[in-house]
């Protein structure tokens, strides 16, 4: 039974505040761009134009059912973050309600998503980025260094832009939240002001006739397009990792999960009306750029080459939300000893998790220079719909045990909310492929030998 050991409530408070801890310096408008930053990117530019093929212009139907999904599992977070104001986000959560074997479960499967999803990002990055490049200043790197080796680019044995671009987002982490926050504030405010150009600019060429028909594909296309596009939420639970970082938990988080997921929601279902209102939505099959083909149909070439820099910060922010959110979860794993020490150790000058950042940092930043997208992008979502679920259970499980625990914030019409995130997280979950859960299957196999051999005897819980 010692599987199922958990920490109580008040232990990991007053566990979190002795050794190491990290500095208490972000609030609701700081987390809502942290939750912006993580979502507005590769979802939006790159994924709408194979979703659109999938469903039609149901894609927006697409769009909600996920946004549904995300937005009953932020409520459930809510809940847990602003009683649990501690670094680790699900894993932590899990701690205190299922018990250390699924915590630790649910953290090596965090430690998967966040760290493929900014890779993946990060290839995606190096193509607007190489286009960006061409077209303003006719530079072209040589072909070996323009992308990972067994991809479709003959001759391609390294992606360099993408290996560099982790390098800087992990040195900006590793000099503190403060330096980080900045630079996020500022690239979210430019990149959704592109967005809102597009929705602009774009919104005088629609032509209503595209949008029919509007379910070509039945409600089928669109529930298989609603799995794929779930990717282009995740990340705002990283917004719950900060939990640790901000000043007042109770209110700003909460308020912080809820803006940044109904914002870009409605930015995603604007942007994809007008894209399919401008674009018959076949023509997207194959095209990896669907906000700016949109805008070259209108006539609107130099809008399109601001939408490929909007594209580029967007895609930035996300990254540097999935690595912050990696590095926050991993840190809290090693407080607890289920990984080695070393990777809780904190920057005596900058406060933060400084070892770790730089090793997560440079993994990440060697799987986006050496593995092809496609390889990529099969296994994030996954990790986060099964994140959702067990954080529903939680609050079932808690709300059962412990009724009359001071919630600072509480999840509204419980256990109806609960239940109708695990029921939306795992029908998305059974849309997904074969070879998803296969290697879903394999990557937790390696995360029990670890545990089996290493993490359950030197648990601090296990210790103590």
């Amino acid at each position: 039974m010692d599987l199922f050991r958990k920490r109580s409530i008040n232990e990991l408070l007053q566990h979190s505040q002795k050794g190491n801890h990290l500095k208490r310096d972000l609030g609701t408008w700081d987390l809502t761009l942290l939750g912006i930053g993580a979502i507005i990117g590769t979802g939006i530019f790159v994924l709408t134009g194979e979703g659109a093929v999938t469903a039609g212009p149901g894609l927006i139907l697409s769009f909600v059912i996920s946004a549904i999904a995300c937005g009953l599992s932020a409520l459930a977070y809510a809940e847990f973050a602003a009683l649990v104001p501690i670094s680790g986000s699900a894993y932590t959560y899990s701690y205190a309600t299922l018990g250390e074997f699924i915590a630790w479960i649910i953290g090596w499967d965090l430690v998967l998503e966040y760290l493929l999803a900014a890779s993946t990002v990060s290839v995606g990055w190096s193509g607007y980025f190489q286009n960006l490049l061409e077209g303003l200043l006719g530079w072209k790197l040589p072909v070996a260094l323009t992308a990972a080796p067994g991809g479709e680019t003959e001759g391609a044995l390294f992606n360099l832009p993408a290996f560099l671009i982790l390098m800087i987002i992990t040195f900006l982490l590793s000099r503190g939240i403060s330096a980080s926050k900045r630079t996020n504030n500022v690239m979210v405010v430019i990149k959704v002001s592109v967005v809102l150009l597009f929705i602009f600019v774009g919104i005088n060429y629609v032509k209503p006739e595209h949008w029919q028909p509007f379910l070509p594909f039945g409600a089928s296309g669109v529930m298989n397009a609603a799995a794929m596009v779930f990717f282009a939420y995740i990340g705002f639970d990283a917004v719950a990792a900060a939990a640790e970082e901000t000043r007042n938990p109770a209110k700003d988080l909460p308020r912080g999960l809820i803006l940044s997921l109904g914002i870009c929601t409605l930015l995603y279902i604007i942007v994809t009306g007008i894209m399919t209102g401008i674009v018959p939505f076949m023509d997207f099959k194959g095209v990896n750029h669907p906000v700016s083909l949109a805008l070259q149909v209108a006539g609107q070439d130099w809008m399109a080459g601001v939408v490929d820099l909007g594209a580029i910060l967007g895609m930035t922010t996300v990254m540097l939300v999935m690595l912050y959110g990696q590095t926050r979860i991993f840190f809290t794993m090693s407080r607890d000893g289920l990984l080695p020490r070393r990777f809780s150790s904190v920057h005596p000058k900058y406060q933060t998790p400084f070892g770790a950042t730089w090793f997560l940092g440079t993994i990440g930043a060697l799987i986006g220079g050496l593995v092809p997208l496609d390889k990529l992008a099969e296994l994030v979502n996954i990790g986060t719909l099964a994140a959702f679920t067990l954080v529903s259970i939680g609050v079932l499980i808690l709300r059962k045990t412990q009724p009359n625990l001071k919630r600072p914030f509480r999840t509204p019409f419980v256990p109806v909310v609960p239940l109708g995130a695990i029921a939306f997280c795992v029908f998305l979950m059974s849309r997904l492929k074969a070879i998803t859960w296969a290697a879903f299957l394999i990557w937790l196999v390696i995360g029990l030998i670890i545990y089996f051999t290493y993490s359950r005897r030197n648990s601090t819980l296990n210790q103590d």
